[in-house]
């Protein structure tokens, strides 16, 4: 069987997200597999994979994504993990909530964020993490990133305290990064704990399968992709009559009297999916032709 469309694959702790797609690749017998938003191997959560030709829909998943976190104050490590070596550690039985919650709070909105040494970002071509490994220190490119909402959720006292928190960010935050500077601004190290990814791309965690899960729904022939649109709900859909489907599927701009511009998702007759265009000026311009009408 050839599947097509999307699962919302819930990454187990200790797997890259290559090896995620390794795998659904061998499971499915399929060979175009790919993911949304990479996760680190110690973070566990929400990977949307794309199936077949639902692997060129990628580019317009919606970017947004949220996190359960725990972050553990008095140590610093060199990945801003603790997957790392550690760098410093002390003892900071004295901190408070309040402290922590007046520092948490300097991270929500738009915020300017060093992404941590080991991590996938490239810098004159090289990934970090390949560079760290090699001991090799560079310098790495301030970002603008974007904190909607960071709400604490538990607070547990000690030597080294923990927080956790649950954290809803734009493309491009990294988690690990808040730890390692929540805990600069408080004087105290912080890093990383535990992740969970609670929502990415338009996927929630309740939705997800584990490889569990699949493994028993393919054994027992029930398991069905997602629709490949049913990630594109962001964008706002028109519906074009058989003819100027047949013409803007074939790679031509067709009229479309719509008030809509920008990307958007195209149907005919409101059940079959298209693909996805530009509306410009009440021209629909083909930026992907999913689906063509034969």
């Amino acid at each position: 069987m050839l599947f097509q469309g999307f699962l919302n694959l819930n990454k187990p702790f200790d797997w890259t997200s290559h090896d995620c797609v390794a795998r659904v690749r061998k499971l499915l017998r399929l060979k175009r597999v790919g993911h949304a938003g990479t996760l680190d191997p110690a973070a566990t959560g929400v990977l949307p994979i794309a199936l077949g030709k639902a692997t060129r829909l990628l580019q317009y998943l919606p970017e947004n994504k949220a996190y359960k976190a725990t972050i553990r104050l008095g140590m610093r490590t060199t990945t801003d993990d603790l997957e790392g070596e550690i760098i410093s550690s002390q003892a900071c039985g004295g901190l408070s909530l309040e402290e922590v919650k007046t520092a948490l709070a300097q991270f929500e909105g738009k915020i300017e964020q060093i992404p941590p040494n080991y991590s996938a970002i490239q810098v004159d071509g090289k990934r970090l993490y390949d560079l760290a490994r090699q001991g090799k220190m560079v310098e790495v490119p301030v970002r603008t990133v974007e904190i909607f909402h960071i709400e604490i959720l538990d607070w547990r006292e000690g030597d080294f305290p923990e927080l956790d928190v649950a954290i809803a960010c734009g493309s491009g935050t990294y988690i690990r990064a808040i730890a390692r500077d929540l805990g600069a601004i408080l004087e105290t190290g912080g890093t990383l704990a535990a992740l969970i990814r609670t929502e990415s791309s338009g996927f929630d965690l309740t939705d997800s399968l584990t490889f569990t899960d699949l493994e028993a729904k393919l054994q027992g022939g029930t398991f069905q992709p997602l629709a490949s649109d049913a990630a594109l709900q962001h964008l706002l859909s028109v519906t074009l009559p058989a003819t100027s489907a047949q013409k803007w599927c074939q790679g031509q701009r067709v009229s479309l009297n719509s008030e809509v511009t920008g990307i958007v998702r195209v149907y005919q007759e409101e059940t079959r999916f298209l693909g996805v265009g530009q509306l410009q000026d009440e021209v629909l311009i083909p930026q992907m032709v999913f689906e063509p009408i034969s």
